[in-house]
């Protein structure tokens, strides 16, 4: 909840097909309008984002009961149990999870995090956190993992922050998935002793630098995705291994 003023957020799991539709509305405009992707199940008429894997994830959404509940932010979660049922995680299209789904711990895959336009740069997000971090302490997840995008598919013109994620955040063994061979991209485009640490980190996208400041890592290799017109990398998370400072982000509780 904000100020009288300004916006007044709810955290919820979407339970309806009108909450859906919502959200699958306001990745159409993020994913489809402002980022230029596509798919074969989106919905150019209605304005909606789909894939085949939604049946199957939880979409946590974020309302601003001062517009009436408007959705406003999304993110799509698809614990180990629901994976089996849709034969794979989404993310396994684009990189080997075997490191992870052999390790015996919970996981959970994150997906199509987004926030309107409006509502980015403020307390939108730590809101959606908070409901996702009540999401993970319910169901006793251990490891979180999901590809995060720079927009564009030309790596060259990536080379420094792709350099300086592989050199600076690559996953230990135990938690590093690789992109598939037939799509692998190579990260490590400039050595380390020639990067300039401070142009690249300002290339790297706002969420994928909250990641890894909560401690997150990323997989070997880059997918370049040209139907969403973005260039993907994996970003694990062992909350094992997260400060107790870092995950104090995720267990204060957010008054709805």
């Amino acid at each position: 909840m904000e100020s009288e003023n300004g916006p007044q957020f709810r955290v919820k799991l979407a339970t309806t097909d009108a909450e859906l539709r919502a959200a699958q509305r306001l990745r159409y405009r993020v994913f489809v309008e402002e980022l230029g992707g596509d798919g074969p199940l989106v919905d150019h008429d209605a304005g909606l984002e789909r894939d085949r894997f939604d049946p199957f994830f939880e979409h946590l959404i974020l309302l601003d009961e001062a517009k009436n509940g408007a959705v406003v932010g999304v993110y799509r979660l698809l614990r180990d149990d629901l994976a089996q049922r849709a034969g794979q995680f989404y993310s396994e299209d684009e990189y080997d999870l075997g490191v992870l789904k052999r390790s015996g711990r919970r996981l959970m895959e994150l997906g199509r995090s987004c926030l309107d336009p409006e509502y980015r740069g403020g307390a939108a997000m730590l809101h959606l956190w908070n409901g996702l971090g009540q999401y993970i302490a319910t169901h006793d997840i251990e490891i979180l993992f999901g590809v995060a995008s720079f927009h564009g598919t030309d790596p060259q013109s990536l080379a420094q922050p792709l350099s300086l994620l592989h050199h600076r955040y690559l996953a230990p063994s135990e938690l590093r998935v690789r992109a598939r061979e037939d799509h692998f991209q190579a990260m490590d485009i400039i050595p380390e002793a020639e990067l300039d640490r401070r142009t690249a980190m300002l290339q790297v996208p706002a969420l994928i630098k909250a990641y890894l400041r909560l401690g997150g890592h990323v997989g070997e290799g880059a997918f370049v995705d040209h139907s969403f017109n973005t260039t993907d990398i994996c970003l694990v998370m062992d909350t094992r291994r997260m400060s107790d400072r870092n995950k104090s982000i995720y267990n204060n509780r957010v008054t709805p």
